[in-house]
């Protein structure tokens, strides 16, 4: 079966959907536009006939599970989990600063690349299955996360209850630039680094203890733990309240990967023994979130080997490589299941203002996606 004739004969609807999609804007942290947009998605993929499942939250945007599995095939059938999300980085508004367009080869928008554009892979290869009355090998289950920018643990919980009774795993997070796939990454702690001083007058600061100098302090032992592939990123700074007052509390967020589920522990243990630099100051800290490394198993080669396989029968030439941002996938990797990851399209500038997929990869990868939903 030619999909990518399918694919091609339907590449406006594809992108009309994924205009809508990106269209309706979903930022991690707004509940409220998160699931507007779950809905609107939702809604189109009852349209094929699957089964859904929601799992109501009360902070972060609601989780669901897409099922589809024809009536006439084995409902004991193994499954295949699909990880995707629907979650951006950007903010209500600013579809109008970087609003939907399309330039020669190349489509933008918020959130178009990571990874809207997945979610229209997967919606399209159903939809394909389904017109040519074709059975998938597995039963397919698509789990779409609301909040996996920011990191959840309840999203986290129904990933690892769905990959418990998977054969494999695919992400369809972008791939790696020039269309490689992902099968190393690092692993995320994000953590609050808090100082706690005393407050006092602007104008006798000798009465106080300035929290935001201890935090400054603090930052240049971070360099200790920049090592060996580790990085530290720091994100959010806030304190103090006046120009006048001594800062009484500040704190900050940081982002910190590595390769290694063992650096974990010593990363922790630095943490634990920081110490005060200033007289009457305290620091603490605390996990803010935590994604393990998805580290090279012998299990995910294996499945890689097969997915190349059929890449190669599409004219497609697959390699695997590594990056250091992290998704989901670590999480059913972490548990060893096999796993690939950046099954999603290719483009350029994910979190960034000029985010854009390549539209020519759009239509490979989701004819590469239904081939892998028939023969795996």
């Amino acid at each position: 079966m030619d999909f990518a004739e399918y694919f091609n004969s339907h590449q406006e609807e594809m992108i009309q959907l994924l205009k809508k999609i990106v269209s309706q804007e979903s930022p991690s942290t707004d509940k409220k536009a998160v699931d507007r947009c779950s809905a609107f998605l939702i809604k189109e993929f009852r349209k094929l006939g699957a089964k859904i499942t929601c799992f109501p939250q009360p902070h972060i945007g609601d989780l669901y599970l897409v099922e589809y599995l024809p009536q006439e095939s084995d409902p004991k059938k193994e499954q295949v989990l699909i990880l995707t999300h629907l979650d951006t980085v950007w903010p209500v508004g600013k579809i109008k600063e970087m609003p939907f367009h399309i330039k020669g080869k190349k489509v933008y928008g918020p959130g178009v690349l990571d990874m809207k554009a997945g979610l229209v892979m997967v919606f399209f290869a159903l939809k394909a299955l389904k017109e040519k009355g074709m059975l998938p090998k597995k039963k397919i289950v698509i789990f779409i996360n609301s909040a996996e920018e920011i990191g959840s643990k309840d999203s986290y919980r129904v990933i690892q209850r769905l990959a418990r009774k998977s054969s494999f795993a695919l992400c369809l997070e972008p791939s790696l630039p020039g269309g490689n796939l992902k099968m190393q990454r690092k692993g995320r702690l994000v953590l609050r680094l808090e100082a706690h001083g005393k407050a006092a007058h602007g104008g006798t600061p000798e009465m106080g203890v300035n929290a935001i100098e201890e935090l400054v302090g603090q930052f240049r032992l971070l360099n200790k733990l920049r090592a060996k592939g580790t990085t530290v990123n720091i994100g959010v700074i806030q304190g103090g309240e006046k120009s006048n007052i001594v800062p009484q509390d500040a704190w900050a967020l940081l982002d910190i990967r590595f390769w290694k589920s063992s650096q974990k522990q010593k990363i922790l243990d630095f943490f634990e023994h920081l110490t005060p630099s200033l007289e009457g100051a305290r620091v603490k800290f605390t996990i803010e979130s935590y994604t393990p490394p998805m580290e090279k198993t012998d299990a995910s080669w294996k499945l890689f080997r097969k997915i190349r396989k059929i890449g190669y029968s599409l004219n497609m030439a697959l390699e695997g490589g590594k990056t250091g941002g992290g998704s989901d996938a670590s999480i059913v990797a972490n548990m060893g299941i096999p796993t690939v990851d950046g099954l999603g399209p290719d483009g350029v500038g994910i979190h960034a203002e000029n985010e854009h997929l390549f539209r020519p990869s759009l239509i490979k990868r989701a004819t590469l996606l239904t081939q892998l939903l028939i023969h795996l």
